[in-house]
């Protein structure tokens, strides 16, 4: 699209003639200076750029990445957006936006409504008051790039969880990287299929962009298929070249049929065919949630101030082994105030931050019929409310030397109203307030190279979910899960002969009373407390460019979660997430924007189901390949194969306490050999 008149086009032929002319009548005339100039738009100031983003990890003393979302091949799932990100294990359950994510051996109990990690869209929480998130509250179609800070790295959020925080960022109307309009295609096995249309620009004080996208397929199993709609909008308002608000808009309808797992031999003579039960039961998970939002940046001089809030209202019908039936509201604000006024000389950044939520929940839970609702079973109405402070101060003690200290304050409310409580039995209500703090203290130094070298020090603190404390035991009596953790890494940048970028972090977290669960007959589960574990691990991630246009990236993570001196399970180790796991992506980038690129996922070793490891999940390796053309404008395109040698595996697994060598219904199936193809348009 044509951009108009932009005086720098004439800038070189203006100056040459005004030259030629002053040569030419240099006895007649003194002209005054002429200066040609053109006006370029000003950033969004509630919307970093990725440029200014990545400055921003620059300044983390830990474990910290960012995420370009790519948009050369199927943008569908979580695992299609940050199954690269270094540290981040994620997996589908099938095919579907549901997942098992865990960052540090967070959440190991959930292979779906997301726990232990922080999750935002654009710097505003995502999870409900209680700590749990919804996957399908993001769309990754949507989004200009993504935020992982690992571990208490994300205090900076007011996160103190074991996994961190990941922070969606959407495009906005000033980026240039923005279209200014987009249509996009895509289409495959299983009977996928999903579209997207977006727009952009600016005028003025005032940018806006808007996506409305749609998804459709059968799914890879049976009794599989999903249905979803996302609108994400957001428009922001430059009041002056230092104040700054946006409000942001989502509305998401997805409907998903939950097929269930199946044991180790089911999964082998037919990876395909859904849990028996699961059919009968008609389960399903099915979300209406609408959220709106604003945040409002002011700046004056070496000071900053961002306020946020937010509103979302939610509805779930959930047959499963119950019909779970509920409405739920949940709202909070934050304030943070950023310094970076000098201290005795020196270079400082100053961080202090105030948030508190609430959530509300009106639970009704019907037997299950047919996957219609029976007969009342339970009501309850469910409230969460969070205080949060935080303060952070990064100190440039020496040239190349930051020493960064901070802590946070937390209260975390959790009450359940019980208002069904049929003759002889016991009233479920409950009331119950916990306290933590969760200090840190990290070091970081940067080589003249560029290079950084780091470690830090930290404790996390997660309250129990609403979920967890009521789910099938009476008054449960759950402690807050606590960690201490120490890390140390590197990230940075070589251009040498062989170019290699990386980002790796050692950690070791003695973690207390974590929240594990463990399955129940009928698909029920229930949560307990486990007195010690520990959490130590590798995350790694590079990429090398052995020829121009070449390069091979890679992802690892060695995970060595396990019970530390348990009564009952010694240090046997913790299940549901493999020991190790590789991806690898090699690409070759030709002139015109084509692309081909190999790409292989591997979990090496086998792994436990349950807590007594006497039934593990199989080792697999995965192969794929793709081929396409990314423009900037114009038409691209893609083509790419999953899994291309039909390998039959558990992409992840439910936890039991103890299968007794016994195979058991726990096997989630990841996706057989599938294609799929896209067609993008960019103006």
């Amino acid at each position: 699209m044509d951009k108009g008149f932009d005086t720098r086009d004439w800038r070189p032929l203006a100056l040459a003639m005004l030259g030629a002319w002053q040569t030419a009548h240099a006895d007649e005339t003194v002209l005054p200076e002429v200066r040609v100039s053109a006006e370029r738009m000003a950033p969004a100031l509630s919307l970093p750029s990725i440029a200014a983003a990545r400055e921003e990890m620059a300044r983390v003393p830990g474990g910290a990445g960012l995420v370009d979302v790519e948009r050369n091949g199927r943008q569908s799932t979580l695992a299609d957006t940050l199954g690269m990100a270094t540290g981040v294990f994620v997996q589908p359950r099938f095919s579907a936006e549901e997942s098992r994510l865990s960052i540090r051996g967070s959440g190991l109990q959930r292979t779906f409504h997301m726990r232990g990690v922080k999750l935002m869209q654009d710097g505003v929480p995502l999870n409900l008051a209680d700590g749990g998130a919804d996957f399908q509250a993001v769309e990754p179609l949507a989004t200009r790039y993504v935020e992982v800070y690992r571990g208490t790295n994300a205090l900076r959020y007011g996160a103190t969880t074991l996994g961190g925080a990941i922070n969606y960022v959407s495009p906005s109307g000033r980026d240039a990287s923005t279209p200014a309009f987009l249509a996009r295609l895509e289409a495959g096995s299983f009977g996928y299929q999903r579209a997207q249309i977006a727009a952009a620009g600016a005028k003025g004080d005032v940018d806006g962009y808007v996506s409305l996208s749609s998804l459709q397929q059968d799914g890879s199993r049976d009794h599989a298929s999903q249905h979803a709609y996302r609108l994400f909008a957001n428009t922001g308002w430059r009041a002056s070249a230092n104040l700054e608000t946006r409000f942001f808009l989502a509305d998401v309808h997805s409907n998903s049929e939950l097929p269930g797992s199946l044991t180790k031999a089911q999964l082998k003579a037919d990876p395909r065919q859904a849990n028996a039960s699961s059919v009968s039961g008609d389960q399903k998970r099915d979300i209406d949630l609408t959220r709106v939002s604003n945040k409002t940046v002011w700046r004056s001089g070496e000071q900053r101030l961002e306020f946020s809030a937010f509103y979302a209202k939610k509805k779930l019908f959930h047959p499963i082994h119950q019909v779970i039936d509920q409405n739920s509201e949940d709202t909070g604000v934050e304030a943070r105030w950023v310094s970076d006024a000098p201290l005795f000389g020196h270079a400082n950044r100053f961080t202090l931050g105030f948030a508190p939520t609430w959530g509300r929940t009106d639970e009704l839970r019907f037997a299950n019929v047919g996957g219609r609702r029976g007969a009342l079973i339970d009501a309850s109405l469910q409230e969460a409310s969070n205080v949060d402070v935080y303060a952070e101060n990064e100190y440039g003690f020496a040239p190349g030397w930051r020493a960064i200290v901070g802590a946070q304050w937390s209260e975390a409310r959790r009450r359940l109203n019980d208002g069904y409580v049929p003759a002889g039995q016991a009233d479920a209500s409950f009331d119950q307030t916990y306290h933590g703090f969760s200090p840190k203290l990290g070091l970081l130094h940067e080589l003249d190279s560029g290079v950084q070298l780091y470690a830090n020090g930290s404790k996390s603190f997660e309250p129990p979910s609403l979920s967890e404390m009521s789910n099938f035991v009476i008054n449960a009596g759950l402690k807050p899960q606590t960690a201490k953790t120490v890390e140390i890494g590197s990230r940075g940048r070589m251009e040498t002969a062989l170019p290699v970028e990386w980002d790796v972090s050692l950690y070791d977290a003695r973690v207390r009373n974590e929240l594990l669960s463990r399955s129940l007959p009928g698909n029920a589960s229930v949560t307990f407390n486990v007195p010690r574990t520990r959490h130590r691990g590798l995350e790694l991630g590079f990429t090398v460019e052995p020829a121009k246009g070449l390069s091979w990236r890679n992802a690892m993570l060695v995970n060595r979660f396990r019970f530390d001196n348990d009564a009952v399970y010694g240090d046997n180790t913790l299940a549901g997430v493999p020991k190790s796991f590789f991806k690898s992506e090699l690409t070759q980038r030709f002139g015109a924007g084509y692309y081909v690129s190999a790409n292989l996922e591997i979990s090496p070793q086998s792994y436990p189901v349950d807590l007594a490891n006497s039934l593990y999940a199989d080792r697999y390796t995965l192969v794929g390949l793709k081929v396409g053309r990314e423009v900037k404008k114009g038409l691209g395109w893609f083509a790419e194969g999953r899994n291309l040698t039909n390998e039959k595996y558990t992409a992840t697994t439910g936890v039991i306490l103890d299968a007794k060598g016994k195979d058991a219904a726990q096997f989630l199936p990841g996706d057989g050999r599938a294609v799929y193809a896209g067609l993008e348009w960019r103006l």
